[in-house]
């Protein structure tokens, strides 16, 4: 007996199977018709006609159900209608839903704990970073080149800018001002007058 080589199927049947619909490939005209006509030839007269009656009985039950849903999802349908329920708020709280489904699960928890500890070790390392620049900062401020070049920094701020102290109260601030103002006045009346 020869091998019959059995391509793909493209039509399907839909059928019940405790309450849920599942699809079975069923064979096609062609190929796969001789396959079913030699898997006919072994059943009786009997059981062919009782595997008709089902598949009749099956399609009737597959009509009934496809109204019925029908049914239900005009139904459906004006009650959302009636709610006020419309496509973008149906969305949102899918989106909701699902969120929580997903928070919900031991894989998220696991990834936020994972996360939430990185998180804290990188604040650390990096509060660590912070505190050891400092440490580095006061170490070279501290080392004797920085204070050999404070101490050449303030020399030459002294001869640029003479020993003036600095600061000082406001009277002396606004008499210096007007010492100045006045050295100036007489400075530019003796130059009119040459």
């Amino acid at each position: 007996m020869s091998k019959i080589e059995r391509k793909p199927n493209k039509t399907k049947l839909l059928s019940i199977n405790l309450g849920v619909l599942k699809t079975d490939q069923i064979p096609e005209e062609g190929d796969d018709a001789v396959a079913t006509i030699s898997a006919t030839e072994t059943l009786s007269e009997e059981e062919q006609e009782e595997l008709r009656k089902e598949l009749a009985k099956v399609e009737e039950e597959i009509q009934t159900l496809s109204q019925v849903l029908a049914a239900k999802e005009k139904h459906l349908a004006e009650i959302k209608r009636k709610l006020g329920i419309n496509s973008l708020q149906e969305l949102r709280q899918n989106i909701a839903k699902g969120w929580q489904d997903v928070t919900a699960t031991s894989a998220y928890k696991k990834t936020s704990e994972t996360l939430s500890q990185a998180g804290q070790k990188a604040s650390a390392a990096f509060s660590s970073v912070g505190s050891v620049i400092t440490k580095k900062l006061e170490d070279v401020k501290n080392s004797p080149t920085f204070k050999s070049f404070e101490e050449k920094v303030e020399n030459l701020k002294s001869k640029v800018g003479g020993n003036k102290a600095a600061g000082g109260d406001f009277g002396e601030v606004l008499n210096s001002t007007a010492n100045a103002s006045a050295t100036e006045s007489l400075t530019e009346q003796t130059q009119e007058t040459q």
